[in-house]
């Protein structure tokens, strides 16, 4: 059975003796950040994935202290600002991302070129994680400026470290194709690796994903189906594909999922299995499908089956 584990929430007490770092203040209140002069450049700077106290305190200053902001979300910085008393003193919040056009990049270049520090936020997490940031961060390179980077939070991270499964090696896919044949070419490759896969999904998916999951990799593959990180309703859900994916059905999860699948292991093959799984699909198959379709089934590799493939038919026409 899956085992679903959940969390109190993940917002700490106030902190008692809190060192003041800084000589701004609202309200008589010391503010938890410095401004500081910086050098023209872009800032990536991570922000939380759920809980507004796990922003770093370099991120509150790059945000104070920057020419310009650029963020995937405009709303979402503006909230974060607001929530931590960060002032935009001004400064326009200029949008970035997915649908943005080149001329956007050329844009914040600009600014750059014109010796301004420009610092850019994804929507939540670490900037170019699953976000439009890495064009951004190649045209600002390419054009010979700085690019630095503030880390913190990381829904990838964080899911690793929560799951229960090997992290000594991972892989990050993030978001899949959304059509269910172009999701399981793209699982493929990867399944049987030895390595733990990370990969992003909405709620309305999750289901699907683990269905084209069992698919390519059994449904006895171990996983861990992350949701509402750091928030009052976390939740982990842990066991084997088929166990999470029966929860998902009882119990669909809502908000942003991060799936963890354990690693593959090598199949051992016997050439009878596959020469018999040959010979009955070849029956009603052309041989390039039979092919296929006994690789997919045995994890083998194409080439190796289709050889046999071909011994086999000429075998049959001799």
């Amino acid at each position: 059975m899956a085992e679903r584990v959940g969390c109190l929430s993940a917002v700490p007490h106030r902190a008692r003796g809190r060192v003041d770092i800084t000589r701004l203040e609202v309200g008589g209140q010391p503010l938890n950040f410095e401004k500081t002069n910086l050098q023209a450049g872009l800032y990536l700077v991570a922000t939380p994935i759920g809980t507004a106290r796990d922003i770093t305190l370099r991120a509150l200053d790059l945000l104070a202290s920057a020419d310009a902001l650029v963020a995937e979300d405009t709303r979402s910085l503006r909230h974060l600002m607001m929530i931590h008393g960060v002032p935009l003193d001004g400064r326009k919040v200029i949008a970035y991302h997915d649908h943005s056009k080149p001329a956007s990049r050329a844009g914040i270049v600009a600014l750059i070129a014109g010796g301004r520090s420009v610092a850019y936020a994804s929507e939540a997490g670490t900037p170019l994680i699953a976000d439009p940031g890495y064009h951004l961060v190649r045209d600002v390179l390419a054009a010979g400026f700085s690019v630095t980077s503030a880390p913190g939070p990381s829904a990838a991270i964080n899911a690793m470290a929560l799951a229960g499964l090997p992290t000594d090696r991972f892989l990050f896919l993030g978001f899949l194709p959304n059509k269910s044949k172009a999701r399981r070419e793209a699982l493929k490759p990867f399944v049987d690796l030895p390595v733990s896969v990370i990969l992003y999904e909405s709620p309305k998916r999750v289901a699907a994903l683990l269905d084209d999951l069992s698919a390519v990799a059994g449904g006895d593959r171990p996983v861990a189906l992350c949701r509402e990180m750091t928030k009052r309703f976390e939740q982990v859900r842990r066991g084997t594909v088929a166990d999470v994916a029966q929860t998902v059905q009882d119990d669909p999860p809502r908000g942003e999922c991060v799936l963890i699948v354990g690693p593959g292991e090598a199949r051992e093959v016997d050439e009878a299995d596959l020469e018999a799984a040959l010979r009955a699909e070849l029956v009603n198959n052309s041989l390039k499908d039979a092919a296929q379709i006994v690789a997919d089934r045995f994890g083998a590799k194409k080439r190796q089956v289709y050889q046999l493939a071909l011994s086999l038919n000429d075998g049959a026409k001799g």
